[in-house]
């Protein structure tokens, strides 16, 4: 990647977020740019402040206010980067949405939605045309991301799935959620589940897109799975953390993606777990978390 670099973080007040920004602006030049971004502008300024204060800080570090739950708040600023920057090196769709076990998951789908998928969709609908040659579009997902975590009535509506149509079954299975039906048509209980498959489906698309055009000129565009990490997101779904990383430790092979030179094809649009990449088809619905939900 080139001299002058613009990266960008989303939901990055703290946890493996907060992470990235700090290995970004180690990793990168002084006159490289790193944006912090999050929904609460105190928040944004604390993290800011401490992160340039951090020993190894090289790269300039500046926060930006963006709620991901607003589609156009995406599209205007990925639009003031291309015009004050040219485009985008590094972007990382990170933002996620606490969900505690024990609270109700239909009355919590709309926001879980809307900020794990819905903003998953503007940001690639809205920096993929603004990242410049060589950069890297991430969104941070998870193991469960891959459709044999879903029943196999479902999998027709992800597998080879333009974005339109991955956003038209996120929405789908929103209504079924809501109207009661979700678990009749084969949807789990559990939020994080359909969340993420559908995460990685839309990253899929995307690249199905663009394929030849980043290889050419080793731009990747990838969903990363940062294994289980030690976060207040997702303590509460585990009873064993003993094997669980720091969000620091969980950041590095992410950075190591984003770092590597050239591009490994067979790493573009999948998602990669610790430098492999995930079969797609692999995994089996996840029971034991459903039994969790179920009163």
């Amino acid at each position: 990647m080139n001299a002058s670099r613009i990266a960008l973080v989303t939901g990055a007040n703290q946890g493996l977020g907060r992470a990235l920004v700090e290995g970004l602006a180690a990793r990168m030049r002084p006159d490289d740019l790193v944006l912090l971004t999050g929904r609460s502008p105190q928040r944004v300024t604390e993290a800011v402040h401490e992160v340039t204060r951090l020993p190894g800080t090289h790269a300039r570090v500046e926060g930006r206010v963006l709620d991901v739950t607003d589609n156009d708040a995406i599209a205007r600023l990925a639009e003031d980067l291309r015009a004050r920057h040219g485009g985008v090196d590094v972007v990382v769709s990170n933002a996620v949405a606490r969900l505690l076990p024990g609270e109700s998951q239909a009355q919590r789908a709309d926001e879980f939605i809307d900020v794990c998928n819905t903003a998953t969709h503007a940001v690639l609908r809205s920096f993929g045309p603004v990242l410049r040659p060589g950069g890297r579009l991430i969104v941070v997902a998870s193991s469960l991301g891959t459709l044999g975590h879903l029943d196999p009535r479902l999998h027709h509506l992800f597998d080879g799935a333009s974005l339109d149509q991955v956003e038209y079954a996120v929405e789908s299975w929103r209504s079924a959620v809501h109207r009661g039906t979700a678990t009749e048509a084969g949807w789990p209980l559990w939020l994080n589940v359909p969340s993420k498959v559908a995460q990685v489906a839309a990253v899929r698309a995307v690249a199905a897109e663009r394929r030849d055009h980043d290889l050419a000129t080793d731009t990747l565009i990838a969903a990363v799975c940062p294994g289980m990490v030690d976060t207040a997101t997702s303590r509460p779904w585990f009873s064993d953390y003993s094997h669980a990383r720091s969000p620091s430790d969980a950041a590095r092979p992410v950075l190591d993606l984003i770092f590597t030179e050239h591009v490994d094809p067979s790493l573009y649009g999948e998602l990669v777990r610790f430098g492999r990449h995930l079969d797609w088809h692999d995994g089996t619905p996840p029971v034991e978390q459903d039994r969790l939900l179920t009163p």
